[in-house]
């Protein structure tokens, strides 16, 4: 049974930070591409940030020089580090595995990050 585990959402003043951590088990996970993801009330669910099987990384605009992905294959863990976070940054963040071969992807159940004073 494959599952995706996040932590470490939770409530932070503008500028603060987080870290993110998604802990899989039943897959393979070195040869999984990872990613977060989220998604903010009545708005689609975007890409947040990715890192392959070699750990090249992509970010999306709107957080790159301030969030940092990274994995810890021995861990079997991804991680997502938020700094100077904003409110728009406000979202239930999702962890995603999608493998480098044939088969589906994966999703985590959500941790919700909010961003206020």
């Amino acid at each position: 049974q494959v599952q995706l585990v996040e932590s470490g959402g939770g409530l932070v003043q503008p500028g603060g930070s987080l870290r993110l951590s998604c802990a899989a088990s039943g897959i393979t996970f070195s040869l999984y591409g990872l990613g977060w993801y989220r998604q903010a009330p009545e708005k689609p669910r975007e890409s947040v940030a990715i890192i392959t099987s070699g750990s090249s990384t992509n970010y999306a605009d709107s957080v790159k020089g301030r969030f940092t992905i990274s994995r810890d294959n021995a861990k079997k863990t991804v991680y997502l580090q938020m700094n100077s976070l904003k409110p728009e940054d406000t979202a239930v963040y999702f962890c995603h595995a999608r493998p480098v071969g044939v088969g589906p992807p994966y999703w985590g159940q959500g941790t919700q990050v909010t961003v206020s004073s």
